[in-house]
């Protein structure tokens, strides 16, 4: 009987106090791995009403895959640069209003997922461009309106996640990141210059980047035309939509779908600067 109080205790959240959540001990932790198809260790603490990253989680040196999604952590500890075994880290759907730079030392992260978070251009560290094994890279639901420049490093990267955020322009190491194959910048008040017009640019809806290779031949025509008339100059500002001038040429990166948004209904439930306001 006590012992069941006491494993209630641990996995239960507690009622009254502000700040407290769910406790994981290292033995709750521990019976939470399991292996993927692919024979990875994965362990999932997800929605469970944890407050505060779990201390236990740095004696669990053999997990490769950790989610933390959907609760409710403000800060993460330096030390978590010494989860080295990581490649899969997934922490979306939290209340993180910033990333420390120790998460540079994860150098085996091929998959980082920080949506839905509280998340400010401040807050993301240079550290990121270590993460060189990166492939996929999910920034949305967040309050961005410029990425670290360090991220130009980051070759490896084929999809990143950037919607729901406050982007004016294009991030510059789009014109860079040459193995890209998915981004998504659904709802970020992008803008434009319309020709030599003295009028205030227009917000952009949404834009996607994909493949020339994908698009038939009228529309690709179409794209190429509307590149001129918003003024793409090449410089990879608002004015060029597609990133670097020279993209239509070289057949790299264009619009795509992809990376939407997490299966959370944490999505429901975001601060007022998340209600997306119509333009008109």
């Amino acid at each position: 009987m006590q012992l069941q109080k006491k494993k209630d205790k641990i996995c239960a959240m507690p009622k009254g106090k502000e700040g407290k959540g769910t406790k994981v001990d290292l033995k709750t932790a521990r019976k939470a791995i399991r292996m993927t198809p692919d024979g990875h260790r994965r362990l999932t603490l997800s929605n469970m009403g944890i407050t505060i990253f779990p201390k236990c989680l740095f004696k669990l040196t053999n997990v490769d895959e950790l989610d933390l999604s959907r609760n409710q952590i403000k800060t993460l500890p330096e030390s978590i640069g010494k989860l080295l075994s990581l490649r899969w880290l997934d922490l979306h759907s939290n209340k993180l209003e910033s990333v420390p730079e120790s998460i540079g030392n994860l150098d085996a992260l091929t998959h980082l997922n920080l949506s839905n978070n509280y998340l400010t251009s401040a807050g993301l560290p240079a550290a990121l461009g270590f993460l060189t094994c990166l492939r996929s890279l999910n920034l949305g639901m967040n309050q961005l309106d410029t990425l670290p420049p360090t991220m130009v490093a980051l070759d490896g990267l084929q999809e990143l996640g950037l919607f729901d955020n406050r982007f004016v322009k294009l991030p510059e190491c789009l014109n860079v990141l040459r193995n890209l194959t998915k981004v998504n910048m659904k709802r970020n008040p992008l803008k434009f210059a319309q020709g030599d017009t003295k009028e205030k640019s227009e917000p952009v809806e949404e834009i996607f980047l994909v493949h020339e290779g994908t698009l038939c031949r009228p529309c690709l025509k179409r794209c190429k035309h509307w590149k001129m008339f918003a003024g793409g100059g090449g410089d990879g500002g608002a004015g060029d939509m597609f990133g670097a001038g020279d993209m239509f040429e070289d057949k790299r990166i264009r619009t795509y779908t992809g990376l939407m948004v997490p299966k959370s209904v944490a999505a429901v439930n975001q601060d007022v600067w998340r209600i997306r306001e119509t333009v008109k």
